[in-house]
C-alpha cells in the first residue's frame, strides 16, 4: 500500500513541467477572455472557474495519482507562481502585458458603453455590482473600474465643500426654525394663562 501511495508513474522533469505548462496557457486563456471570468459576475462565470480545475486535472498530473506526484504537481504550481509573480515585480511594463490594464465603466455618473462592451457586461451586471456597494443609481458613482485582477473598484460622488456648507447651514436654518416655533408655542401658552 505505502508503495503504491508514493511511487511515481511519470518521471520527475514530466510531473514539474505539466502544471507550468498549463499554469501558463490558463494565465494566457484568462487573459485573451477578459477579466469578467475572474469577477464572477455571474452563476455562469462562477462554473466556468469551477470546471476549469476538473477540466486541466489530468493535464497537470497524468496518470499518476500518487502522493508523490500530488505533492511535485503542486510544489510545481507554487514555483511557477512565485517565479511569475518576481518577474513582474521586477518588470512592470511587462505586468500590464500579462495582467493586462484597469477598464473605467463609469464616469462622473454616466456608463461607458463601449468599456461595457469590451467587458461584456450589460447594464443589469453594472447595476448589480453597484448594489453590492450599497449604490443604487450610476448618477450615484464618480468613477467605477473594472481592475485588472477582476476586482471592482468604486468611487462615489462627494459633493464640492460649497455644496457641504450649504447643507450644513439648511441643517442649522431647520434647526432653529424648530426652536423658534416651539418657544412661540411657549409663549403663546403663558400669554393664555397669564
Amino acid at each position: 500500500m505505502i508503495e503504491s501511495m508514493f511511487h511515481l508513474h511519470l518521471p520527475i522533469l514530466e510531473k514539474l513541467l505539466r502544471p507550468m505548462i498549463v499554469y501558463l496557457f490558463l494565465i494566457g486563456f484568462l487573459r485573451l477572455f477578459g477579466k469578467r471570468e475572474l469577477a464572477q459576475l455571474n452563476p455562469f462565470d462562477l462554473v466556468v472557474l469551477l470546471s476549469l480545475s476538473n477540466t486541466v486535472q489530468n493535464a497537470m498530473i497524468g496518470d499518476d495519482n500518487s502522493v508523490t506526484g500530488g505533492i511535485i504537481g503542486a510544489f510545481a504550481l507554487l514555483a511557477i507562481n512565485w517565479l511569475l509573480t518576481l518577474v513582474l515585480f521586477r518588470a512592470p511594463k511587462l505586468n500590464t502585458v500579462v495582467e493586462g490594464t484597469d477598464t473605467i465603466l463609469i464616469r462622473h455618473g454616466k456608463p461607458d458603453e463601449a468599456a461595457m462592451k469590451k467587458e461584456s457586461l450589460t447594464e443589469h451586471d453594472l447595476m448589480s455590482v453597484l448594489h453590492k456597494q450599497g449604490m443604487n443609481s450610476f448618477s450615484e458613482v464618480e468613477k467605477c473600474v473594472l481592475e485588472s485582477n477582476g476586482t471592482f473598484y468604486l468611487e462615489g460622488v462627494t459633493p464640492n465643500l460649497g455644496e457641504i456648507h450649504r447643507r450644513e447651514i439648511l441643517d442649522l436654518v431647520r434647526s432653529l426654525s424648530a426652536e423658534v416655533k416651539e418657544l412661540k408655542v411657549l409663549l403663546a401658552a403663558r400669554g393664555a394663562t397669564g
